[in-house]
């Protein structure tokens, strides 16, 4: 058996380097590129792998390594879960800081790999610069913080460990039913040793991504359920888009009569006009989308994991007498909530629909019914997007604008806070991918890093990033980043001068205005932070506007510019657009304030209602 000598290194990256994918358009590397941050414990081992397969497997620098798998993890969910990235930093405070971005990976089922360094497998220089100690336990190390939110996970402590180690965390990310984070600890000393391996494990691998098919047991009482319904109702997720499912939901709901409304990873399933797009659901849904959710006899979610915010607690789709079936490639999510599960790929599941139960519509007044809200909720909209003269603009006044000025292929992209709800309801997505929010783990900071990511993704697609005060203040480095790389942006920033979104539910739960907007928290001096200064101190071309007609003209500005353009402009952090399923936030159950004890009454009877379906 041939074989090559080579540092377990040196021979990561160049299998790394062979592993494509097949997509629609053909072959392509799975791994675009590595994310690299050098530093004690991965400079001399990786970093001298990765510079000789740099042309090939290209390796960007970041200024904040949760900031860098931000952009992984964006890039991964842009390309629809077909392509991903590596990440790689030093074997402390640089591996933690990936930690946060592997919890979001994780919840969202996205694939990232991460190789950070750990402390030395022959323990000769223990404790190794940045090496944590159990007094209990002498196996641990700072990456054992990754195992809870990661899929897979191995310690490398050989250097022939690979051989297993790496197809497998591989297989693992392109399993639709596993798809998520993959962890190799990669010891120091392991990196730079050198073992003799087989040539073989170096050539070109081509993977295919799994698409299975439906139980046709389960797909018949599923068509059985569909066309016994009175009331049907289609809830479109991720999964949809990941699977490319977008215009077989549409074609399905067309013909079938199905109206259909979508969760944020699945916003864009649907063209935002088409006839049968009810819009967001469950806690930040449309008013259209909501009550069809609340008349529905037949809940069908096709891909999505029916989180919280989509179900308004399970109080949405919990009535007596309401059946919930969950179209889902993993078994876990297929299950949940008492669901009638139908496992397999959602393109599959959706063409075998369309097959059996062709010739067959959900009853027209239903569909009548349904899609009635619409016109309601398309007014809800104007009202709520269109300028007045209000001395400061309202979330969703600025929303409406950088959505005028956005083209029909622009991708907007958000995270935490108040602008994803506003966004869910009010932003009209035009085309499959124009709407990029990471709601799962609804993490701050994600929005700038995860932008770069997004325009690595789809380069000739114009971004959009809305970033609050709070998120922009959280993270805001790899502004320089894009500048750096090329990876134009237009970022518009809302200052509301604090945590407006908290702020919000604060009160709506009967607490005082408490630490959340700035002059409500300890302060000797309200800090006047210059948004624009400061992005341009980064690279960016940037300005600040004193209303939304100034706005547009700057963001028409942006259009043009040669590099990332970021708009600052002051907010209302309290106005909130209508709609909207109810949220489980306990309330204390005693407190000196009156208007605790009342949210309190009003908590209890919310969740009366959801447990006698009232």
């Amino acid at each position: 058996m041939a074989t090559v000598r080579l540092t377990a290194a040196q021979a990561t990256v160049r299998w790394l380097s062979a592993q494509y994918v097949e997509t629609g358009e053909g072959e392509v590397p799975y791994f675009a590129g590595v994310w690299a941050i050098f530093g004690h414990g991965n400079v001399a081992g990786l970093g001298e792998a990765l510079h000789g397969v740099r042309d090939v497997l290209p390796t960007w620098r970041a200024h904040n390594e949760q900031g860098m798998a931000h952009a992984a993890i964006a890039f991964a969910k842009q390309s629809r879960r077909e392509r991903a990235m590596v990440c790689t930093t030093s074997i402390g405070p640089g591996a933690t800081n990936m930690v946060t971005a592997a919890a979001l990976a994780h919840v969202n089922r996205l694939p990232v790999l991460f190789l950070p360094g750990d402390v030395y497998a022959s323990r000769r220089p223990d404790p190794v610069l940045q090496q944590i100690e159990d007094f209990g336990d002498g196996t641990i190390s700072a990456n054992d913080a990754f195992k809870p939110v990661s899929r897979y996970f191995d310690r490398i402590v050989r250097p022939e460990q690979i051989l297993d180690a790496l197809p497998r965390a591989l297989a693992t990310m392109l399993d639709p039913a596993t798809c998520g984070p993959a962890t190799l600890a990669f010891c120091q000393d392991v990196q730079a040793e050198a073992f003799d391996y087989p040539q073989a494990f170096f050539a070109k691998r081509v993977w295919r991504i799994r698409a299975p098919r439906p139980d046709p047991r389960e797909l018949a009482d599923l068509v059985s359920l569909i066309k016994a319904a009175k009331r049907p109702l289609v809830v479109a997720g991720g999964g949809v888009l990941y699977a490319r499912a977008e215009a077989a939901l549409a074609d399905l709901a067309s013909s079938a009569g199905l109206p259909v409304a979508e969760t944020q990873g699945g916003k864009g399933s649907l063209a935002w006009d088409h006839p049968l797009n009810l819009g967001a659901v469950g806690v930040t849904g449309t008013t259209a989308s909501v009550a069809a959710s609340e008349d529905a006899d037949l809940i069908i979610g096709v891909g999505t994991r029916l989180q919280d915010f989509t179900t308004g607690s399970r109080a949405l789709f919990g009535a007596q007498g309401r059946k919930l079936v969950q179209i889902n490639v993993a078994p876990h999510d297929a299950h949940k909530h008492g669901a009638s599960a139908v496992v397999g790929d959602a393109l599959a599941v959706v063409e075998a629909l369309a097959e059996a139960l062709d010739g067959w519509r959900a009853p027209a007044a239903w569909t009548e019914q349904a899609t009635g809200g619409v016109a309601g909720w398309n007014a809800i909209f104007d009202a709520a997007t269109k300028p007045d003269n209000r001395e400061l603009p309202t979330d969703a006044q600025v929303l409406g604008a950088v959505w005028r000025a956005s083209s029909d292929d622009s991708v907007v992209v958000c995270a935490a806070g108040g602008l994803p709800g506003e966004l869910h309801k009010l932003w009209r997505t035009r085309r499959p991918g124009g709407y990029h929010v990471e709601y799962g783990f609804s993490c701050m900071g994600y929005e700038i890093a995860g932008a770069v990511g997004v325009k690595m993704a789809a380069p000739d697609r114009e971004v959009h990033v809305m970033v609050g005060d709070g998120s922009y203040l959280m993270m805001n480095s790899e502004l320089a980043t894009s500048v750096m790389l090329g990876t134009k942006l237009i970022v518009t920033v809302l200052d509301n001068r604090g945590y407006g979104c908290i702020n919000r539910l604060q009160a709506a739960t009967g607490g005082a205005a408490f630490n959340n907007l700035l002059a409500d928290a300890r302060h000797e001096t309200l800090p006047d932070i210059d948004f624009a200064a400061h992005a341009a101190s980064l690279g960016a071309r940037s300005e600040k506007v004193a209303s939304l007609a100034d706005l547009e003209a700057a963001l028409q500005r942006a259009k043009v510019s040669d590099r990332s353009y970021v708009v600052v402009i002051d907010t209302d952090p309290m106005p909130t657009t209508e709609g909207g399923a109810w949220w489980d936030v306990a309330v204390p159950e005693v407190s000196v304030r009156p208007t605790v004890n009342a949210a309190r009454a009003d908590y209890e009877n919310k969740i009366k209602q959801q447990r006698t379906g009232d």
